[in-house]
């Protein structure tokens, strides 16, 4: 009989008022399935400790699983994109068939968890009133733990009973990614009847998964799926798959109600502090602690902006990571990011005359969406240029350092290893974002109050000009490009640029150019060998077109390097799990 071992280290989850019921339980290495699940209290418990399977700053790894399974975020937050400065494998569709992989592993093993609760749950003989909260967050447990293997690695064994070595389920096929999606959507509905709206969640237990969240990620993958089927089809669908549910625009219309009910009754805010902050709160609102995290005394109990997240504290659990220095290189841009980013004036830098040129870095940060600077001003001198290196291990070959997720004063206030921030798992951003496409994908427009409710709110806080049809239609842009363009801003860093390219359908276009970092023609690059060298970058340099004509610019990773192709949408299915169970076919390319 498996144990289910519920550590006191589990108060980390931002469920404090549960401080004293930890403390007072018996030995916990002790308690097995059939002591444990007599009373409210003991599924409350239970229940909080399937928080440990998201995947945070915080190391993490399922119980019984072997070392080094640890799974971890840096897996997660896009590093190596078309975005970043530092080229890793898996932008490149150079990532290879491990035997193992640890994140079906770790998932597997945290549904059996979500299942026993479930299972329990049947079985109690109580009021089941009184553990409905329980369950409903199993639920939706349930329904995450699918839905990131979904991502991963497409169709997959769906998994809703408690497994033994004698279980069907362990010798079974893969459901097709249509079935998982009908199961996560399933569990989703059952959540989202069973938990309570955010406002009646107590400070001590913010952390606790609402109703709200829970819509707001069933919108998500809504959209998800909609554009995958979309876009994608069923090409990335492993053989004997079965065939598209095709319901593209009933999806996107349950993401819009959905996202829209969040967006009217959540009572989540925009942190939008930049009257104290210098217009730098989407700096500010990820490195947010105590009021000594920023210039403006602010504290995480100002951030009504996160609805789905990890919660850390600094004397209760630290990110145990060092997140500062990690993020200051694998983050930086690359030139297409900083190309990407909007003047104020709601323009592309080819488009706007507000646009300062490349002369000097400084000047590409003039006149510019505030984020620019909230994350990558960390390292600009006033009216200066950054040094170039080229691209290596832990070095951008940018030149341009990030600073979203990196403490304030690091290295004085926080040192490595005890930034203590909450990660966003899901933001109400994102939700105006969902809003957004899904009303354009279904309906091939989007009206300027529909953009005011959403995504302008967004843009205003960045200091940029609404986003209407006039300016779209007046500058010979395309809006579907101008909503996707805000979005990979706004979301930058925090896992979606790779699932984004891949649900649009267009990894292999974006994924396979020239990865490129400063202009260097016409600029004080082309004589300060103090700060650029050519022979330091061995891909050299590559005339292309800039916000100012053609220009010479940096080459960090070249496109011969890189071969992402359609079969890097999904990971390969693990071979030791298919030497235990051969009905596990492969997908497509592996």
């Amino acid at each position: 009989m498996k144990k289910i071992i519920i550590p006191i280290t589990i108060l980390f989850l931002g469920l404090l008022s549960c401080e004293k019921d930890y403390l007072e339980l018996n030995p916990l290495d002790s308690v097995t399935e059939a002591a444990y699940f007599k009373t409210p209290q003991q599924f409350a418990n239970a229940a909080n400790q399937l928080y440990i399977g998201l995947v945070g700053w915080k190391p993490t790894k399922a119980s019984g699983t072997p070392n080094g399974f640890e799974s971890s975020i840096y897996d997660f937050m896009d590093f190596g994109s078309d975005l970043n400065g530092l080229p890793l494998e898996v932008g490149r569709g150079a990532n290879t068939i491990t035997n193992d992989d640890k994140y079906w592993d770790n998932t597997y093993y945290y549904l059996r968890d979500v299942n026993i609760l479930l299972q329990k749950a049947n079985e109690y003989k109580g009021n089941a009133a009184d553990i409905s909260q329980s369950v409903a967050t199993a639920y939706f447990f349930r329904a995450w733990h699918h839905f990131f293997l979904l991502q991963r690695f497409g169709g997959i064994p769906i998994v809703t009973t408690v497994v033994d070595l004698d279980s069907p389920e362990l010798y079974g096929a893969r459901n097709s990614r249509y079935e998982v999606i009908n199961q996560i959507f399933s569990d989703l509905d059952k959540a989202i009847a069973g938990l309570p709206t955010e406002q009646n969640i107590g400070s001590l237990d913010k952390g606790k998964i609402s109703k709200w969240g829970a819509e707001a990620f069933k919108a998500k993958i809504l959209l998800y799926e909609a554009t995958w089927e979309k876009y994608v089809g069923v090409t990335t669908d492993f053989q004997g798959s079965g065939t598209s549910s095709a319901n593209i625009t009933a999806y996107l219309t349950e993401a819009i109600t959905l996202s829209k009910d969040v967006m009217d009754n959540g009572g989540y805010e925009l942190w939008n502090k930049n009257a104290t902050l210098n217009n730098l709160s989407s700096n500010y609102l990820f490195n947010l602690e105590d009021s000594n995290s920023n210039p403006g005394g602010f504290d995480k109990s100002s951030n009504k902006e996160f609805i789905i997240q990890g919660i850390y504290d600094f004397n209760l659990r630290k990110g145990g990571v060092n997140i500062s220095h990690t993020v200051t290189s694998r983050l930086s841009p690359s030139r297409k990011l900083m190309d990407m980013v909007l003047c104020t004036d709601g323009l592309p830098v080819d488009k706007s005359p507000l646009f300062q040129g490349y002369n000097k870095t400084s000047d590409e940060f003039k006149n510019r969406d505030y984020r620019l600077k909230a994350y990558f001003g960390g390292n600009i001198p006033t009216d200066g240029s950054v040094a170039l290196k080229a691209a290596s291990d832990g070095v951008s070959g940018s030149g341009i350092d990030a600073r979203k997720f990196r403490s304030y004063n690091y290295g004085t206030y926080r040192a490595a290893l005890e930034e203590s921030f909450n990660y966003p798992f899901l933001r109400l951003p994102e939700v105006y974002l969902t809003y957004a496409e899904a009303l354009y994908e279904r309906d091939g427009a989007i009206s300027d109050a529909d953009l005011n409710l959403s995504i302008n709110k967004i843009r205003a806080r960045a200091g940029v000009a609404p986003l209407t049809n006039t300016l779209v239609s007046v500058n010979g842009l395309n809006m579907l490009d101008e909503i996707r363009r805000e979005r990979t801003i706004e979301l930058f860093g925090e896992n979606n640029r790779f699932d984004d390219l891949k649900r649009w359908g267009i990894a292999e276009q974006e994924l396979n150019k020239d990865v490129l970092g400063a202009v260097i023609e016409g600029t004080v690059y082309e004589t300060n060998t103090s700060l650029y060298k050519p022979t330091d970058f061995v891909y050299g340099e590559k005339s292309v077109t800039t916000a100012v004509g053609t220009r010479r610019v940096s080459v960090i990773d070249p496109a011969s390097n890189r071969n992402f192709s359609r079969k890097n949408y999904l990971f390969p299915i693990p071979p030791t799990q298919r030497a235990l169970n051969p009905a596990l076919v492969q997908n497509p390319g592996w």
